[in-house]
């Protein structure tokens, strides 16, 4: 990180969002920076990395850490993907627990609350997706949430609609501490490009597939370059699943679901990068790699 000091008065600091899978952490994000910096989809596991989405105001710089949604783990991957999210609430200013509005308060939140409840900083809650609910269920999730842990804050918002946002962003901002500009003004995520590149290719399999396939896919981008005169940058990824079966399922007939992936990949890319895209992609099979820890690793998930 490229930390400035500046002269005048400046807050800065960072604010965790933990949750179950698919309690809107990733899109609240994108909501908060005003672009798309996570990829989103209604299967658990989808965010597989914690990274740090950041936005530039008036004299303050806000950093939210994006965490993979906590849940009870069936492979080493989802231990990994846990272990990422718990340890996201080390040293940061608040902690923002997602509640989906639409989901019963359950069993998987009290595990969570069971963490929170060790912490000395701020705790936010976010009752989130209320789009999807009347304001007497909303205020039901609040009530069964705060009757087993205090929070500083409560929320309810819509990341789809806005309604909500601008309140939690400046709650978030009020806590901020005086302190340093963390990232070079402009930046919206600490994540790399190829990292980025990879998860939005990971997320059309997300749409595109169903059932055991998405948990056993990751993406690995093995070449990128971009050419000034065309104004082109050519990507070359391949997508791996953990048996040969699904390599097929991937594929789809005569590859036409591996050709729709890419397209659909590309417009997102194209959106990104400012340019046109050539995008290559291959399927291969990397058996059992979600139960091997060194595996996981070089995928960039977890810790």
């Amino acid at each position: 990180m490229g930390i400035v000091q500046p002269t005048e008065k400046f807050n800065s600091g960072f604010v965790t969002l933990i949750g179950r899978p698919n309690s809107g952490k990733s899109t609240l994000v994108n909501a908060i920076v005003g672009r798309k910096v996570a990829i989103t989809a209604d299967v658990p596991q989808t965010t597989r990395h914690r990274f740090r989405a950041i936005l530039d105001g008036s004299g303050y710089q806000l950093i939210m850490v994006d965490t993979p949604g906590i849940h009870k783990p069936h492979d080493a991957l989802g231990a990994e993907l846990n272990m990422s999210a718990i340890k996201a609430l080390e040293a940061v200013d608040a902690v923002a627990f997602l509640l989906d509005a639409s989901k019963p308060f359950g069993t998987g939140d009290m595990w969570i609350l069971a963490y929170l409840e060790k912490l000395k900083c701020p705790r936010l809650l976010i009752v989130s997706k209320i789009d999807l609910v009347d304001q007497a269920e909303v205020q039901v999730q609040i009530d069964k949430c705060t009757a087993e842990l205090a929070f500083d804050k409560v929320f309810a918002l819509s990341a789809l609609t806005g309604e909500g946002v601008p309140e939690f962003i400046e709650a978030a901002v009020d806590l901020l501490p005086e302190g340093p500009r963390w990232f070079p003004e402009g930046t919206t995520t600490d994540q790399d490009l190829e990292v980025l590149v990879a998860e939005f290719i990971r997320e059309k399999v997300l749409y595109l597939t169903d059932d055991e396939v998405p948990h056993a896919v990751g993406v690995q981008v093995e070449y990128m370059e971009h050419d000034n005169q065309k104004n082109l940058t050519s990507i070359e990824a391949v997508v791996y699943v953990d048996r040969e079966s699904q390599k097929g399922i991937l594929i789809g007939k005569s590859g036409e679901r591996i050709k729709n992936i890419g397209t659909m990949a590309r417009v997102d890319l194209e959106r990104m990068l400012n340019n046109q895209v050539y995008l290559s992609l291959r399927v291969k099979t990397r058996k059992g790699w979600r139960r091997d820890a060194n595996q996981i690793r070089r995928f960039g998930y977890g810790v």
